[in-house]
């Protein structure tokens, strides 16, 4: 009796083990003839402009997993040639294992909230986000995703709400945000609830209302790179931007949203979110996170080359959390490719990458708590002192 019980245990635990390790292979690419060169250490000065990137869902696996298939073991990715790294701690107030809403939050206002609370703390009072703070100096500023714009991350930083599936009020907030760039998907929480494809419950056009304050709307890639406005308002999709044939590219919206934003004399303050990395994880799916990681980083490969031209911009790296448990489970005596396995569909409470260029950047070595990162680069940036708790 007791061989037959430990014998369907055993095999429980297999049947476990082997939904949890799934895994596919990925072919890593030859050593390319031009290898990326890790950039130098910029000399302090005050910082004029910040970009702030988060992928979403992405840990160091999801990186380097990327960095096999495209350029290689001894490749480097663009935004692995970024000089400074440290390490970044996740967990929520309410949970070691953070949501999108509450990892941004840390990033944006300085402090932990509960999962799934916009710009809140626990007790639904708001933060104000660094983003407000720049635009309070007088700075540009802007938010640019692959999402819909309304998601968690690209709203922590211009909203406020206590739960994140509130897109409708997060798209509202955004007309008074006063944000000079919005770039993403998204359109269905912008349009009356009588048009086909509305997510709206009332029959507020909010593109017309932004067109009324200012803002050029557009929803193509020919539309946006012909854009001359200083205020922008772009939508390329319903909800979240097709993966496959994405038109424009990630790289291709941080491009004009820089374009525009650095029109201001006195600097800007970008935040660009490769929000399907996570999507990618949920689903176990490796192409569609190695699909994310080549968009992701031919979009940083744009910011680096505006910040070393510039000289005068910090642009800052990191995840809200990672997501999978994705591993690397290597062949010993193979190199041309890798296996990847899984071990959740959820989110992980791993710690994550961070990355950082431009003056300033050496204060991001080392483990940081999440909020550490959001108060550094508000201090740094002079914009103003964060956490601040808006009381009504």
């Amino acid at each position: 009796m007791k061989r037959s019980i430990y014998g369907t245990i055993l095999l429980l635990i297999l049947s476990v083990n082997c939904t949890a390790q799934e895994s596919n292979t990925i072919q890593v690419a030859v050593k390319p003839e031009v290898v990326n060169e890790r950039l130098p250490l910029v000399e302090d000065r005050p910082i004029k402009n910040v970009i702030f990137i988060i992928g979403d869902g992405t840990g160091l696996v999801q990186l380097t997993s990327g960095q096999y298939k495209l350029v290689g073991a001894e490749g480097l990715l663009h935004l692995q040639t970024m000089p400074v790294t440290g390490i970044v701690k996740t967990y929520s107030s309410n949970g070691l294992i953070t949501d999108s809403a509450a990892g941004a939050t840390a990033y944006s206002c300085g402090v932990k909230t509960d999962n799934g609370k916009i710009a809140q703390l626990p007790d639904e009072r708001e933060c104000k986000t660094i983003l407000e703070l720049a635009e309070e100096k007088g700075l540009s500023t802007g938010i640019v995703s692959t999402s819909g714009v309304t998601h968690a991350t690209p709203a922590s930083y211009a909203a406020h709400v206590r739960a994140r599936g509130m897109e409708e009020e997060i798209a509202v907030d955004y007309l008074e945000a006063d944000m000079e760039v919005i770039l993403g998907g998204g359109w269905e929480f912008f349009i009356p609830s009588g048009e086909e494809g509305s997510e709206r419950e009332d029959n507020r056009n909010l593109i017309n209302e932004f067109e009324e304050k200012g803002y050029e709307y557009v929803d193509s890639k020919m539309a946006l790179e012909s854009s001359e406005s200083d205020k922008l308002l772009g939508l390329f999709s319903p909800g979240g931007m097709p993966s496959e044939d994405r038109t424009p590219t990630l790289a291709e919206m941080s491009s004009k949203a820089i374009e525009v934003l650095s029109q201001n004399e006195d600097g800007f303050f970008l935040m660009i979110e490769g929000s399907q990395i996570d999507w990618g994880g949920h689903g176990n799916d490796t192409e569609y996170v190695l699909r994310e990681v080549k968009d992701f980083d031919a979009a940083i490969k744009r910011v680096l080359d505006f910040a070393v031209e510039d000289g005068e911009t910090l642009v800052v790296l990191t995840a809200d959390h990672e997501t999978g448990g994705m591993a690397i489970n290597s062949h010993y005596d193979r190199r041309d490719e890798v296996e990847i396995a899984w071990t959740t569909t959820g989110h992980t409470g791993v710690p994550v990458p961070l990355m950082a260029y431009g003056p300033h950047a050496i204060k991001f070595t080392g483990w940081q708590e999440n909020t550490e990162v959001g108060i550094k680069v508000a201090e740094l940036f002079g914009v103003g002192t964060l956490p601040q708790i808006i009381e009504e």
